[in-house]
């Protein structure tokens, strides 16, 4: 029987904060949607915008990290595989396809991306320029003499 291939790529911003919630076992499970944009040309020659929305679920802890550190516009690459479930939900059958992430990328850093985070790494206004820092020259360099004593090895901190 020959052997069948699932697996995907997505790149794409979170469209809400990660949903982590435990099972009754105690296992994380983290539920979080991507937005993927695409375009393309149609039929009247006009470029058209489309968004696509897929929900993914991470286990354990990589599901722990994605709802640590990814916030709602965050962009991320996730690879894994489609999963299909089906359930019975007010005498009808439902089904959803959704991608159970192997891995997660955080593609932005924390100070960037579309999340509403107040833990930015730079708070200046963003028309404000950075100020010119002195460069040192070789004249500033002091040198200092450490002698001829052995290093001792537990002086070192790490």
């Amino acid at each position: 029987m020959a052997r069948s291939l699932n697996q995907v790529f997505l790149m794409g911003n979170l469209t809400r904060d990660p949903e982590l919630r435990q099972t009754p076992t105690g296992q994380s499970v983290c539920g979080f949607s991507l937005a993927l944009n695409r375009s393309y040309k149609g039929s009247d020659d006009e470029w058209k915008e489309v968004t696509d929305y897929i929900d993914i679920v991470a286990w354990g802890p990589l599901g722990e990290r994605v709802a640590q550190y990814l916030t709602k516009g965050r962009r991320c690459l996730v690879q894994g595989r489609l999963q299909s479930r089906s359930w019975e939900q007010d005498g009808n059958k439902r089904t959803k396809v959704e991608v159970l992430a192997n891995d997660v990328t955080f593609l932005d850093s924390r100070g960037t991306g579309g999340g509403d985070r107040s833990d930015s790494m730079d708070k200046r206004p963003a028309d404000e320029k950075p100020k010119a820092t002195k460069t040192a020259k070789k004249d500033d360099i002091k040198i200092e003499d450490i002698g001829d004593e052995p290093i001792n090895l537990d002086d070192i901190p790490f």
